[in-house]
């Protein structure tokens, strides 16, 4: 099966007319996206979008060998004129499946939102899944329990259904992710590519052509990550990011419960409001434990919380008792965590906080935990395949 990408953008294609955000303001040349429509085999086309003859063209491919014209979501605005020889463009009903002149055979997809999926399997059984904008299959048949060669779908808009598909076996250690519906909240440049890794997804330019079932190298998802940034920075969201297309997650909150402090109870609220409701929740700082075994991805937030309990745990705080073995007891704590990271088999994801760029504490104990937490930064990071410094909501990369 070969499927070229006549355009990979949003609806209204990117950038958006006469939008003034700063994505759309970027996205030209090379970086410009015409709405999403796919050419398969030369014979289906997959949504019928403005000037798709000659996206058609340019990519080398013709339309007039085209038997069926599908659509996947609700069109606003004027209909786009159909071009001369190709068929009526309609929609399957939901569980449908037909079969073309060419040997295809096309089922739809429910999904969650307004729009068809659409299954299609080629004369010699390769199978791709195309999802419209927005939108994540509602129900997976035991067909789809098999691993499709191609899923393409709005990754960035709905990395859930990644994460489902991933749930029900229909993405598999082999399938190929290429993110389409690309719009203006979509992150321009290296920054959409590196957030797509790590959903094991891609991008590719308007025109490309794919075939299925051909082997590619697909992007390296690192297994362990260390985000770290300032107060606020976004480093916590950037962590949860890494995750978002896994169907399950252990979130590791390492302040636990904090009584009457209402400030503290609204953080944690807001960040449970923004966890998929499949991850499940332990707050502990026992994190040896955790890494040794096995079990899906880690995300630990906080280190620094984690080091605090650890100072706790030694009374490192008070001088005469830090003097007195307090360091030892410290750094055998923390070397031991930074041990068990070492040896993880688990997907980790870690969150820090970026310390010593600041006001010096004012007292004896503020700086020896800057200082203790600049050395477990330091030490954590030199085990892990990738590592982030998050600024104003942007990730920087350190390694990786």
């Amino acid at each position: 099966m070969e499927l070229t990408l006549l355009g990979t953008g949003g609806p209204d294609g990117l950038p958006r007319p006469e939008c003034p955000c700063a994505a759309c303001a970027t996205a030209r040349g090379a970086r410009s996206r015409a709405s999403t429509a796919v050419l398969v085999d030369d014979a289906l086309l997959l949504d019928l979008t403005p000037g798709a003859v000659f996206a058609a063209a340019r990519a080398g491919h013709s339309l007039t060998g085209v038997r069926q014209v599908l659509l996947t979501h609700p069109h606003d605005g004027p209909a786009v004129e159909l071009p001369a020889g190709l068929p009526p463009a309609g929609r399957v009903p939901d569980g449908r499946e037909l079969t073309l002149i060419s040997g295809h055979r096309v089922r739809a997809v429910p999904m969650d939102a307004p729009g068809t999926g659409y299954e299609v399997t080629a004369p010699e059984g390769t199978r791709l899944l195309y999802l419209p904008p927005g939108a994540a299959p509602s129900g997976l048949t035991d067909r789809a329990a098999q691993p499709y060669d191609i899923v393409v779908g709005d990754v960035i808009g709905r990395p859930d259904g990644v994460a489902r598909l991933r749930a029900a076996g229909a993405i598999g250690p082999h399938t190929e992710i290429i993110a389409v519906h690309l719009d203006h909240d979509a992150p321009p440049g290296a920054e959409l590519d590196r957030r797509l890794a790590a959903a094991g997804a891609r991008a590719v330019p308007d025109g490309t052509t794919l075939v299925a079932g051909e082997y590619r190298a697909l992007p390296e998802v690192p297994r362990r990550t260390l985000v770290t940034g300032g107060a606020r920075s976004g480093k916590s969201v950037e962590a949860e990011r890494r995750l978002e297309t896994f169907p399950e997650v252990v979130y590791v909150a390492t302040g636990g419960n904090r009584g009457d402090d209402e400030e503290w109870a609204v953080r944690i609220g807001l960040h449970r409001e923004r966890r998929p409701t499949a991850w499940r929740t332990e707050e502990t700082c026992e994190l040896v434990e955790l890494l040794e075994s096995g079990g899906p991805p880690l995300l630990i937030d906080c280190l620094s919380l984690w080091l605090t309990d650890a100072m706790d745990r030694v009374d490192a705080w008070d001088d005469t008792a830090w003097a007195g073995g307090g360091r030892s007891a410290l750094r055998k704590r923390t070397g031991e965590l930074v041990a068990a990271v070492r040896g993880t088999r688990r997907t980790v994801v870690a969150v820090t906080n970026e310390t010593g760029s600041g006001v010096v504490p004012a007292t004896a104990a503020g700086r020896r935990f800057r200082d203790e937490l600049g050395r477990l930064n330091a030490a954590f990071a030199d085990e892990c395949e990738q590592v982030l410094l998050v600024v104003a909501g942007r990730a920087l990369t350190l390694r990786g």
